[in-house]
């Protein structure tokens, strides 16, 4: 059997350990393929996987790592062969299932993606997972009628994974971008000025006032990661007819919305989800990522890269909210 190195979490006492381990390729299954990975990513999902109180995984051991990117190492779906670039994100990878950080994977051949013409396997693990979510994110709103020249799009948790890809993709397809975020160092400032964010607000900018119910007219969208309390101060602040495109809840799963904006201004609040995306709507966000929605700055601007030894630090430092942009694996 071939032998491959992971990034293993074993569960000891109330302590979730992490350690590169060497490991055996399992049989190959019917519908199934074997991916040689070339990269993956850190994402906040597999942050919690390796913490005792995340609620993401069920059974130990573990390989973590929600999505991969690669090339086909052997196959039993006649839909890949041999030498095929793919990639894989959400589903059960990294979850129900063994996931990205891991030299080899295997997965059910129906949670694959051809790799798209004008990304390589580098790049498209800079988008990776969170990446992904932005992308699909912009799409809805997009698709609930938000156009260039409309006003300015607010992006909440704007130096995370999805909240600093969506910051740059919306500013290269023309938008005029707010980024909030909680860091207001220098550092910060001129890394979102650097995406191309138009205005930089700390969250309680986006406060409404004390007792009001809606609030004047702010944003024409919203690509909203962060969730919790602020999210009703939000969507009291869309512009009539705009939407809020929701994707997580580092600030909370709960807040206490009011009718107001859904019945006097028509806002929408759209929920993202990238888990169990249909694979033909993945395949048409993916190849718009490839192309107009493909930042200028991916690789430069937005990604920097972690091995497998320095992935535990790298995870500690997401829960923490420590990090900046996307953080690539490379196998």
């Amino acid at each position: 059997m071939e032998q491959y190195r992971a990034l293993v979490a074993r569960l000891s006492g109330e302590e979730v350990l992490a350690s590169v381990e060497r490991l055996e390729a399992p049989p190959l299954q019917d519908g199934d393929v074997r991916i040689r990975v070339s990269y993956s990513s850190v994402n906040y999902k597999d942050a919690l996987a390796v913490s005792p109180r995340g609620n993401v995984v069920k059974r130990y051991p573990h390989v973590p790592g929600i999505d991969l990117a690669g090339t086909i190492a052997a196959s039993k779906d006649a839909r890949f062969r041999e030498g095929d670039s793919v990639l894989v994100t959400g589903y059960g990878l990294g979850v129900s299932a063994d996931g990205g950080y891991a030299e080899l994977a295997q997965v059910p051949a129906d949670w694959v993606v051809p790799l798209p013409a004008g990304l390589t396997a580098r790049e498209a693990m800079a988008f990776g997972t969170a990446g992904f979510t932005a992308a699909l994110s912009v799409l809805r709103l997009e698709e609930a009628g938000l156009a260039p020249g409309q006003g300015p799009v607010l992006v909440t948790g704007a130096t995370g994974g999805v909240g600093s890809v969506a910051v740059s993709m919306l500013a290269g397809l023309g938008y005029e971008v707010a980024a909030s975020s909680r860091k207001a160092d220098a550092e910060a400032q001129a890394f979102l000025r650097g995406l191309g964010a138009s205005e930089l607000l700390p969250p309680e900018a986006l406060r409404m006032p004390e007792g009001k119910a809606i609030a004047r007219e702010r944003w024409a969208g919203v690509v909203d990661p962060v969730g919790g309390p602020a999210l009703r101060d939000v969507l009291g602040t869309v512009r009539y007819g705009g939407g809020v495109a929701l994707s997580g809840f580092t600030g909370g799963a709960d807040f206490a919305p009011n009718v107001y904006p859904f019945i006097l201004r028509g806002v929408r609040l759209l929920g993202i989800d990238s888990v169990l995306c249909p694979m033909p709507e993945r395949q048409r966000v993916w190849a718009r990522m490839a192309g107009d929605m493909k930042p200028a700055g991916l690789l430069d601007e937005i990604a920097s890269e972690a091995t497998l030894e320095e992935l535990p630090e790298a995870l500690r430092a997401i829960l923490r909210g420590e990090m900046r942009g996307r953080v690539i694996v490379k196998l």
